[in-house]
């Protein structure tokens, strides 16, 4: 053990996550070559600031933040989040138009995630946010705090419950005007790593693989991580948001990813447009 390399890999507390690392928290399923992975958990927003400061090896980000650091990451085939006719919502307690809610102010996980960048793409960049943890959103709204709230994670299955309304859905919105999946996150390496990316590719790759078909054991672990969920919602959190484009971006995915920087060039959302090198 004491002569493994050890590297840093970070991801949120989301039962999507821990589905996709399960095999390198169960000794001896999974050849890892030699390398030992030190689990870093955050949500999304704090990862993101954490790869800008070149903290950690491997991280989930969000697409959004990758042009911010891509002279220093590149992004992995397998790993990324993509909705296929759903991600992040804007919920409120009453319903309203798309129009209206571009002079509601509107709570936001982060103004790096994804869904932020989206959530301009359709309002336009003067749009009135208020950062609050993602975990808080919900209150906020209820408390009147917000006029509405941008919902990542789990609580895309479980806003009903709190009586709120959906006020649009990004990835029917994105697949209506594009008919592709809608990228959200995605799992950057260190671009010091070198001729070594290539191996840890493979070795992140194969622990998707081996959640795929372990799926509920696989599930059992992630429920660890899911707030207010039950195996049923679990599992159905997790068919969301780990599937095909998750164990390989492909050309599909690359595609999504490459129209959200595009778009968000031409309106001046992002500063720089990446050219995305799968590792």
């Amino acid at each position: 053990m004491g002569d493994k390399r050890l590297l840093t890999l970070g991801h949120s507390p989301d039962p999507d996550d821990a589905f996709m690392f399960y095999a390198l928290n169960k000794d001896d399923v999974l050849d890892t070559n030699g390398y030992e992975f030190k689990q870093i958990l955050h949500d999304i927003q704090t990862l993101n600031e954490m790869a800008i400061d070149e903290k950690l090896d491997i991280t989930a980000i969000s697409l959004a933040a990758y042009p911010t650091i891509s002279d220093k990451y590149a992004i992995l085939s397998s790993g990324a989040s993509m909705g296929y006719k759903y991600g992040p919502v804007v919920v409120a307690k009453e319903i309203c138009s798309i129009n209206d809610l571009k002079n509601r102010l509107i709570a936001i996980p982060g103004k790096m995630t994804s869904a932020y960048l989206e959530l301009r793409l359709l309002l336009g960049k003067d749009v009135k946010v208020k950062v609050i943890p993602f975990d808080k959103i919900f209150d906020a709204v209820e408390a009147g705090e917000v006029d509405a709230g941008l919902i990542i994670h789990e609580g895309q299955l479980t806003y009903s419950k709190r009586n709120l309304k959906k006020i649009v859905d990004f990835g029917e919105w994105w697949f209506e005007r594009t008919k592709l999946p809608l990228p959200l996150g995605v799992n950057a390496i260190h671009r010091k790593l070198g001729s070594a990316m290539s191996d840890i590719s493979k070795i992140l790759k194969n622990s998707i693989l081996y959640s795929l078909n372990h799926r509920k054991e696989a599930v059992e672990y992630a429920l660890n991580f899911a707030r207010g969920m039950d195996m049923q919602l679990a599992d159905e959190f997790v068919g969301m948001y780990v599937n095909n484009l998750t164990v390989d971006l492909g050309e599909t995915g690359l595609k999504a990813c490459r129209l959200l920087f595009d778009e968000a060039y031409n309106k001046g959302l992002i500063d720089s447009n990446p050219e995305i090198d799968l590792v």
